[in-house]
């Protein structure tokens, strides 16, 4: 299952990371997230389209970027 990355914006500390973590998986929850803080990125292996991550992300008060 390969990974696709999203850049996410105003993410600044671990409780940030935790609410990504969160959205993304009640939106999709079989799939595999990884957050990477300091980069801004999110990485999900087998999730849900794009369009159901930018949802997710911007319900939980961040930036959706696009694809990193």
């Amino acid at each position: 299952m390969e990974a696709v990355s999203y850049r996410v914006t105003g993410m600044t500390c671990g409780g940030c990371a935790r609410a990504v973590t969160k959205a993304v998986n009640a939106a999709s929850p079989s799939a595999k997230i990884e957050v990477d803080l300091d980069g801004g990125v999110v990485r999900i292996a087998g999730g849900p389209s794009e369009a159901v991550v930018q949802t997710a992300i911007e319900k939980a008060g961040f930036g959706y970027a696009g694809p990193a």
